[in-house]
């Protein structure tokens, strides 16, 4: 009897270790083909697709150095336009592209058809909630009418120039005067970063967040913000199941994207309950009553007849704190880099300054020493640093790239066929590189591409796509380009901004195109012999 279940004991033994080695001559056979097979994958557009993975590799390649870099090069050689397969499984398939004829068509020719989408507003709902710029249709529209009478209105165009006067002058010319005086390093993106959250936060809440001031006060929204925008970001190049399971774990980047947006409510409930209190204060006095956009919201309705939700305002004060703080900072953090690899371009843009100024009547010797202000009026003459900026955008736009979504098929002027429910991204970076829509000198900084006669001549939404273009045009660019002209020539009249040596520069990898290690510079006072040649 113990010999029989000895025999079956062995039996089964070895019907055990058979099939053991069966299984994995099978994961050896399998593994052979797929290795067999990815070194002769099929190419799409010129990219590998790997089996299950797709072209991810090729991305997460180009996610080790620039990923802008690799999208242009990409778009380069397949005439501007091309189609990502993604993993199996995945929602990284979609279509990209940099051709102007496509950007019309989106944007403008057939709007209704391109909007953001509910992958795109699923993605940073967490972050954005139903801000103006997660929304479509209606919420979109009133949000933008509302935001537009604003944005139009004496009051807040007053509002706009004397606050930014106030910061100028009173906090950032005295920050990076300290900085000479201590010979000390600063990152002028930080310290632009403080200026234009100080300023969208006056203008369009009411309230004074104090971010820039000497001594450059630790502000933890800000790091917040960045990590919350960085976070969110990768979720668009993560699976959605991957990044869903996550969050409901609190694993990961997911972990970091709630502590980061935690922090961002906590400060955007303080604004609203700090406005409220003293919006009870001014009911009574229409001489204190400010006029702010966030004010034009709270006394507002909603569709029930019911002021806005504090939840609804928070959305409005992350996606206007988006819109206005880090599109002009990041923008002027790479122009003042430009600046420095372009010292000629600088001199003619101080060159500019001092005969817009001499034009003034009655002017004296005191007038162009650091005390110098420059006018409204003077800030818009200045056609040659207008054509800078731009020049700078449309190598380093804020927005990157941006989203859309196919809600009825469609076919592009280029031919490209579009399935309902396709995925758009078109690539804003990527398009002011491309030598086709500029020509063979499209990587230069060259400012005098913008000018005719010396003036400044803008390009169509739809090449140039920096402030985005159609119904969706940015409502804030000429604020944008007023802000980033006047703090440019505050500085230029007064410094030479030199970047720190062997500092390194590259794009980091969020919803706006920070630098990814900050901009390390040292301020050299400019001499008054260097302003009085050009006078």
């Amino acid at each position: 009897m113990s010999t029989k279940l000895s025999n079956l004991k062995f039996c089964s033994f070895s019907l055990s270790l058979l099939q053991d080695i069966q299984m994995l001559e099978i994961l050896i056979a399998v593994t052979v083909f797929i290795i067999i097979h990815s070194l002769r994958q099929k190419k799409h557009h010129g990219l590998p697709i790997w089996p299950v993975l797709g072209m991810l590799p090729s991305l997460l390649t180009g996610l080790r150095t620039n990923t802008y870099g690799w999208l242009t090069d990409v778009l380069t050689r397949q005439n501007m336009t091309f189609t990502f397969k993604g993993p199996w499984f995945s929602s990284l398939q979609c279509v990209i592209t940099s051709d102007p004829r496509n950007l019309e068509h989106v944007l403008k020719t057939n709007f209704a058809v391109y909007p953001k989408g509910e992958y795109f507003r699923n993605t940073l709902q967490d972050l954005l909630g139903n801000g103006i710029f997660n929304v479509d249709d209606e919420a979109w529209q009133k949000q933008r009418k509302t935001a537009s009478i604003e944005f139009h209105s004496a009051k807040f165009r007053k509002l706009t120039t004397e606050s930014l006067f106030e910061l100028v002058h009173s906090r950032l010319l005295p920050v990076l005067e300290e900085s000479v005086t201590k010979c000390v390093q600063i990152d002028l993106q930080d310290v632009l970063l403080r200026l234009t959250f100080d300023n969208v936060c006056m203008i369009a809440f009411g309230v004074d967040p104090g971010c820039l001031s000497l001594g450059l006060p630790l502000i933890p929204f800000a790091r917040a913000f960045e990590d919350a925008t960085e976070a969110s970001l990768l979720r668009f190049i993560t699976p959605t199941c991957i990044w869903k399971t996550m969050r409901f774990l609190n694993l990961g980047l997911e972990r970091k994207l709630m502590r980061s947006i935690k922090r961002v409510d906590e400060f955007a409930v303080d604004v609203i309950h700090t406005r409220k209190k003293e919006l009870s204060l001014e009911f009574d006095d229409e001489k204190k009553q400010k006029s702010d956009l966030l004010t034009v919201f709270m006394k507002m309705k909603d569709e029930n007849g019911k002021p806005y939700s504090d939840r609804f305002l928070r959305d409005i004060c992350v996606n206007f704190i988006l819109a206005g703080r880090d599109t002009s900072s990041v923008a002027l953090s790479w122009f003042f880099w430009l600046l420095d690899e372009n010292p000629d371009v600088e001199e003619k843009i101080l060159e500019e300054i001092c005969r817009v100024v001499k034009q003034r009547k009655d002017m004296t010797k005191n007038e162009f020493g650091n005390s110098l202000t420059f006018k409204p009026e003077e800030i818009k003459k200045m056609d040659y640093l207008h054509a800078a900026l731009s020049e700078s955008l449309r190598l380093y736009p804020s927005v990157p790239v941006d989203h859309k979504e196919v809600v009825e098929d469609d076919t592009f002027p280029d031919g490209t066929v579009l399935k309902k429910g396709t995925k758009l991204i078109y690539a804003i970076y990527a398009m002011g590189r491309m030598e086709s829509i500029w020509g063979k000198d499209c990587n230069e900084f060259k400012p005098e591409r913008w000018l005719r006669d010396g003036h400044f001549m803008s390009e169509s939404a739809y090449k140039f796509t920096a402030f985005n273009g159609g119904p969706r045009l940015c409502l804030g660019k000429d604020f944008a380009y007023y802000q980033m002209k006047y703090v440019a020539a505050s500085i230029i009249f007064r410094y030479r901004v030199k970047v720190a040596e062997n500092h390194p520069v590259a794009p980091k990898l969020a919803l706006t195109m920070y630098l990814k290690h900050g901009l390390k510079v040292t301020l050299c006072p400019r001499d008054a012999a260097e302003i009085q040649k050009h006078f």
